[in-house]
């Protein structure tokens, strides 16, 4: 099949910026793919989680919605991205001058090509080994103190430029107090917050 002509369920998809993470304030252009089995209860997109109540979009709709905006640089989200095959996705964007990027929580095999990989893995669903030395940046969402010493298991893992970023989950803001204390005696990590939250952008 041309790749142009594979289609995808999609939740949702736009143009913003980005708000949490390594490229935080950046424009970006979002494709939140549908479907997620990881089950996090805090989750602030439970709605992408039934593969089914998706539209269909084929890639050649995707890329123009892209070529649409000044930007280039494509988010694909979820949900949970790589319980797709995300290589024509990636092949096309690519191919129209996009850099390209994936949020995933690591617990399905990686397709696709990717040139930065934000890796958030969660206690409900374990990423899959193959993930931990292609990942560009670790991302944990903090969610009970304990789980700043969750956070350093998968530091262990992950190569050594990969970048690490803790971040308060929105509901339980106390843990922005645990994050601060924690990365004054741990430099190694960063904060994250989710400024769109804060800005009230999508």
């Amino acid at each position: 099949m041309n790749p142009s002509a594979v289609a995808y369920p999609v939740m949702e998809h736009f143009y913003t910026l980005q708000g949490e993470g390594a490229w935080a304030g950046t424009a970006a252009y979002f494709i939140r793919l549908g479907g997620c089995d990881v089950g996090c209860h805090w989750c602030d997109v439970k709605e992408s989680w039934p593969v089914g109540a998706h539209p269909h979009l084929a890639v050649k709709e995707l890329v123009a919605a892209v070529l649409a905006t000044p930007c280039r640089r494509v988010v694909v989200t979820g949900g949970e991205p790589l319980m797709h095959d995300c290589t024509a996705l990636t092949q096309v964007l690519r191919a129209a001058g996009c850099t390209l990027a994936i949020e995933t929580s690591g617990a399905y095999p990686l397709s696709g090509s990717w040139d930065w990989i934000c890796f958030s893995p969660k206690k409900f669903k374990a990423p899959l080994p193959e993930i931990y030395p292609q990942a560009h940046e670790l991302k944990i969402v903090v969610y009970n103190l304990h789980d700043l010493a969750w956070a350093e298991t998968h530091a262990r893992q992950v190569n050594s430029r990969c970048k690490l970023y803790l971040q308060p989950e929105w509901s339980r803001q106390e843990s922005a107090g645990w994050i601060v204390d924690y990365v004054k005696a741990h430099p190694h990590w960063q904060i994250s917050l989710q400024t769109h939250k804060f800005l009230d952008i999508p």
